[in-house]
């Protein structure tokens, strides 16, 4: 965007662009900004904010093609690039290629509607990639298909996104039917719809359940958009919301090895309101310690969620096949489980995490230019 004319104020520059927009800089902003600032190689801050006046005197400002020079009373000189003040004009927030706007959804998608991506063109291509972590990102939800039969299939279209997140069941897991379980994940009985992790600080952010086998009878997988569900009882019942956004409850798992426990809020809101993250997993909430006074309403805000997670009007259903992998949002999409019967046939499937934070990088990585 070209500049059309500055303005120096004694605390403020006044930027006024080709559009008619006009955007007030603090001295103290611009001088805190200025690029002899940052290291040149590694762009991290090297300038110390309380070496510097705590009000800056701007003198002068000129436009010298695209770079404004800008000379304060203490005979600094910034050479401050115009990209830059129109990037980061004040009050707006800038663009950012990894937050990606989501889309809610609930049954009516229908299974049959899950995006699904080949993996061959995802391994070797950046722009199959990035249309497939797109999607991923808005609907919460893909199938990744046409998997080679190895554990290592799986993981590769994980790590073309980031580092695996290692938690205490380890880097990778295997989701079968086994012996002395720690988790009901490794048992054959039915699993409601859940988040994976709640215990954890931060609970792990994509899931990649990559199915080598699914012989057996039953063990049809579940999914449900936990936004759209608390959107919904938003709208249906504020106060049941509120609690669940405000009271925070023990999540806890402990086994031989580990005992790993948070109080977290079942649902987490963003800075304008927006839900951002969902914990809910029936089986390893702790005991409700909550005032004695509230505790009523909040089991019924919170029974008034389960519900939701029990209601077909969210619910999608599929079995997935070998060769076949679900990646979703674990801290946004519920999914669970029908029972199986392990005796007519074996059911196994591997499954890997990677952080939304990972996810994100690579999303604005893969949307800068090829040069860089």
């Amino acid at each position: 965007m070209t500049v059309t004319t500055f303005a120096v104020r004694a605390d403020t520059l006044l930027v006024t662009w080709a559009d008619g927009a006009t955007s007030p800089f603090p001295t103290i902003w611009l001088r805190d900004n200025c690029p002899s600032g940052l290291h040149p190689d590694t762009h991290e801050r090297l300038l110390d904010l309380l070496a510097i006046d705590e009000a800056p005197v701007l003198t002068t400002a000129v436009a010298e093609g695209e770079i404004a020079i800008l000379s304060y009373a203490d005979g600094h000189i910034s050479h401050m690039p115009m990209a830059l003040l129109d990037a980061h004009r004040p009050g707006r927030i800038s663009f950012d290629a990894g937050d990606i706007p989501v889309q809610l959804w609930r049954a009516d998608h229908g299974a049959q509607n899950i995006s699904r991506h080949a993996s061959a063109p995802i391994l070797d291509d950046n722009t199959a990639l990035s249309d497939w972590m797109q999607k991923t990102a808005t609907l919460g939800l893909t199938i990744v298909d046409q998997l080679p039969d190895s554990t290592e299939a799986g993981m590769k279209i994980a790590e073309r996104v980031g580092f695996l997140r290692q938690t205490n069941f380890g880097t990778t897991f295997e989701v079968i039917n086994k012996p002395d379980p720690n988790n009901l994940a490794y048992t054959s009985v039915a699993l409601p719809l859940h988040t994976d992790l709640p215990n954890q600080e931060m609970p792990p952010g994509y899931q990649f359940l990559h199915c080598l086998a699914n012989e057996a009878d039953g063990g049809g997988s579940l999914f449900a958009d936990g936004f759209a569900m608390a959107e919904d009882l938003r709208t249906e019942d504020p106060e049941g919301f509120r609690l669940l956004c405000d009271v925070t409850i023990p999540f806890r798992f402990h086994d031989k090895t580990a005992d790993i426990r948070v109080y977290r809020p079942v649902i987490t809101l963003g800075t304008k309101g927006e839900v951002i993250e969902i914990r809910f997993n029936a089986h390893i909430a702790g005991i409700f310690d909550m005032a004695a006074d509230i505790m009523p309403a909040y089991y019924r805000a919170y029974r008034a969620y389960m519900a939701k997670t029990r209601d077909p009007n969210y619910r999608l259903t599929l079995k997935l096949k070998a060769g076949e992998m679900v990646v979703f949002d674990n801290r946004r999409i519920l999914h669970g489980r029908d029972s199986f019967d392990p005796s007519t046939g074996f059911r196994h499937l591997h499954g890997c995490y990677v952080d939304r934070g990972e996810f994100s990088s690579r999303l604005r990585m893969l949307a800068k230019p090829a040069t860089i």
